[in-house]
């Protein structure tokens, strides 16, 4: 039987298993304490206090967008992660995990969420990253499979990232028809040069259907010998898989760094945060 992925998407997957190395890493500038320091210094970036747990502003900004189940992907030794939201009220949306056993990659935790996902179409995010509603709501209205492409000057103006970061991200390679045909991750000067200002950047924020469970399946690992989001995709796409690229005009808040959180919270200080 043919599966019918026109209905609007209610499921979103964050993967919040990463190793944080860039968070543990201690900064000249910004010294924590408590709980922050805490969660910090475990490289578990969501759970840093920016107001509120960084998390929160994502699930409620995810409800805000039409998000009714929220799969969060974390290694066995999250009870951090585990408690806090066993701790809550919970009225907009149902908050499962996943665990990924071992941090083996991006499309490794993807493959984590399969039972938690199903046969629908589901979104997937990075925890360290705040994704304005309005562009959450347009990627959820994409058919198929999709991601988000962000504008640089967007992300340059109404961001916390600096320029020479924002360098290093990946760009799409995006066909006439608003399709992406590759992703080229860490672009060398020739690559932007040839790109332009104008090529999309990716700020892993996609829409997939179960077809990428397969993908994930079929890489091999990378030369870091870890299973690569971005292989999948590419796998997903050489195996016929069309992934609309949906185009962003705005910024995107990174938490990635101690030196961020002043940033990230001052952001974020006007949200309200409703679960």
């Amino acid at each position: 039987m043919a599966k019918d992925f026109d209905t609007r998407p209610t499921t979103a997957v964050i993967l919040a298993r990463g190793l944080g190395t860039r968070m543990r890493a201690a900064s000249d500038t910004t010294q924590l304490e408590g709980q922050a320091a805490a969660a910090a210094d475990a490289g578990v970036k969501g759970m840093i206090d920016v107001g509120r747990p960084f998390l929160d502003y994502l699930v409620s900004a995810l409800a805000d967008a039409g998000i009714t189940e929220v799969c969060l992907v974390i290694g066995p030794e999250h009870d951090m992660i585990r408690e806090h939201f066993a701790s809550l009220d919970l009225t907009r949306v149902r908050v499962r995990f996943a665990v990924q056993e071992k941090p083996l990659g991006t499309a490794d935790a993807v493959a984590a969420a399969r039972d938690a996902v199903g046969e629908r179409r589901f979104l997937v995010l990075n925890s360290d990253n705040y994704y304005p509603v309005e562009a959450l709501s347009a990627l959820l209205e994409a058919p198929g499979s999709a991601l988000l492409g962000f504008e640089r000057t967007a992300l340059l103006a109404e961001s916390n990232i600096p320029e020479e970061r924002i360098q290093a991200f990946a760009i799409l390679d995006v066909d006439e028809d608003s399709h992406l045909a590759r992703i080229i991750e860490k672009p060398d000067h020739a690559t932007l040069a040839q790109f332009g200002e104008s090529a999309p950047i990716s700020m892993n924020a996609w829409l997939f259907t179960p077809a990428i469970f397969d993908a994930c399946d079929a890489i091999s690992p990378s030369i870091r010998g870890e299973y690569e989001l971005a292989s999948a995709v590419a796998h997903a796409i050489d195996s016929g898989e069309t992934f609309t690229v949906v185009p962003v005009a705005a910024g995107c808040l990174d938490m990635s760094r101690r030196d961020d959180i002043a940033a990230v919270r001052e952001h974020l200080s006007h949200v309200d945060v409703v679960l």
